[in-house]
């Protein structure tokens, strides 16, 4: 069974797109590239950049603790990439 990974992209406006994958390379060059497998929301808002990846287990855990990320306010995502808020934090 392969380990699911929380991966958050930063866009070239500031947003940040949160998925989850077993490979986050791979799902990052599917987003950079032309192909069909990219996120639409992503399509035109290059230049992308992985900027937090994290191993989470089981898919059904990364599965909810994607859900809880979506939903966090902006600073708050921030704070998570940038370290000050913790996975345990959100996975409460």
């Amino acid at each position: 069974m392969k380990d699911w990974f929380l991966y958050l992209i930063r866009c070239k406006h500031g947003r940040l797109y949160t998925g989850i994958t077993t490979d986050v390379e791979r799902r990052f060059a599917e987003h950079i590239g032309s192909d069909k497998k990219r996120a639409k929301c992503l399509r035109g808002k290059a230049p992308l950049t992985l900027v937090m990846k994290k191993k989470i287990g089981s898919r059904s855990m990364a599965l909810q603790i994607e859900a809880r990320v979506k939903k966090l306010p902006k600073i708050k995502k921030e704070m998570f990439v940038d370290g000050k808020i913790k996975l345990r934090e959100i996975n409460i």
